[in-house]
């Protein structure tokens, strides 16, 4: 696969001549995503050209730069193979692209105008390496136990939350698989979704489609008649949504939904602020995972760095190879925190605490946080203070 230079060298040997150039462009570039296990290709347009960039475990690359007069034809390619408007470049439009026989995954693809023209970008979905069970993601065994004990409640809502790309999807499918499984099809699990990524036999899932009649809270709501004993929402999006979920979970289902904030107190806050009385909040909600995918170092060129670690002497830094793409990283691992909702925490709520406030009050009761499990990857030498930083941020100290 070598360096990430190979791929303009590829496309400079390509033949660019005949009504087929950018069908070859094209399926060379998406052929290359997959093979490096890209989850999204950009297509963006500048002044000048047409930057082609793959996010590789988390971070953009670039990794070939087109000529200008080629942006509008392959933009429009991708149009085609997703069966979008061609002749509109003035609105977004969304679309999937079956590209299991060309390239072995399914692909969504978007379009975006910009004022250099349109830019395009394609989600790779690599279903075969996102299957995964509950002990597989890489969970502490400590949080593994305490969230395999909330899914033995029978009501109550469960939120995961994490930025873009940071595995819920994954994270929550896995833990459709470990309900089913433990219940032995004895529960009626549903779900409603924005898109359908996995394929769950045993299980009944949907596919909203927000901005018709059968958006997330419409069908929630539809869902609750269809006796359900499990149900999992794809995202609580809007206080509609998140109103319907908290009142299943109050009458008798065990909800599942992920939710965007920046932090579990920022869960709760956002619920506040989504119309959720406090006391609903209390009595409704079990607990918040937290989560991030963090970078891994590459094994064959890491090297220890010249500065020191803390206690634990000098760390390691990324330096790049030919396996890593010359990244100086080679996979990612999870890092995660559970919060349940404990005493002090469910009074902090009922007060209408703000996020910090919150956050405190979860950081008082010593229990394991996203950051213990980023510095025991720093002390095992898994990854770097750099990493660390670019994914969680600079540290605050929330107990002070």
């Amino acid at each position: 696969m070598g360096q990430p230079g190979n791929l303009q060298l590829q496309i400079d040997a390509l033949d660019l001549k005949g009504p087929q150039r950018t069908g070859r462009l094209v399926d060379l570039i998406l052929t290359e995503a997959v093979s490096r296990s890209a989850s999204d290709v950009h297509f963006e347009p500048t002044h000048q050209s047409l930057e082609v960039r793959f996010r590789l475990d988390g971070v953009l690359h670039r990794v070939a730069v087109l000529n200008r007069d080629l942006a509008a034809n392959v933009v429009a390619r991708l149009k085609v193979l997703a069966e979008l408007l061609t002749y509109r470049q003035d609105i977004p439009q969304e679309g999937r692209l079956s590209g299991r026989a060309l390239y072995g995954v399914d692909m969504r693809v978007s379009t975006f105008p910009t004022i250099h023209g349109e830019k395009a970008a394609v989600r790779v979905f690599d279903a075969g390496a996102r299957i995964l069970d509950l002990e597989q993601l890489g969970l502490p065994d400590a949080l593994l136990g305490e969230l395999r004990k909330l899914f033995l409640q029978r009501t109550g809502a469960i939120f995961l939350t994490g930025p873009s790309g940071s595995g819920k999807t994954t994270t929550i499918y896995a833990c459709l698989r470990h309900l089913l499984r433990e219940s032995q099809g004895g529960r009626h699990i549903v779900t409603i979704e924005d898109p359908v990524e996995q394929v769950l036999e045993g299980i009944s899932q949907s596919q909203a489609r927000p901005g018709t009649e059968f958006d997330f809270a419409r069908g929630l709501r539809s869902l609750l008649r269809q006796d359900p004993e499990i149900i999992m929402v794809g995202e609580v999006r809007d206080s509609e949504t998140a109103h319907i979920a908290i009142e299943a979970a109050l009458t008798g289902h065990l909800v599942l939904s992920t939710l965007h904030a920046g932090s579990s107190c920022g869960v709760i806050s956002r619920l506040l602020e989504m119309g959720i009385e406090s006391y609903l909040l209390t009595s409704g909600l079990r607990g918040i995972l937290n989560q991030r995918l963090l970078r891994r170092l590459c094994e064959n060129c890491r090297q220890r760095s010249q500065t020191e670690f803390g206690n634990e002497g000098r760390g390691w830094e990324a330096v790049g190879c030919e396996r890593c793409f010359n990244t100086g990283y080679h996979a990612r691992m999870l890092l995660a925190e559970l919060i349940p909702l404990d005493g002090p925490l469910r009074q902090a709520i009922l007060n209408r605490a703000d996020t910090v406030a919150l956050e405190r009050c979860a950081a008082g009761s010593g229990r394991p946080t996203i950051w213990t499990a980023a510095e025991r990857a720093l002390a095992l030498g898994w990854t770097t203070s750099d990493e660390v930083t670019r994914v969680l941020g600079p540290r605050a100290d929330v107990g002070s």
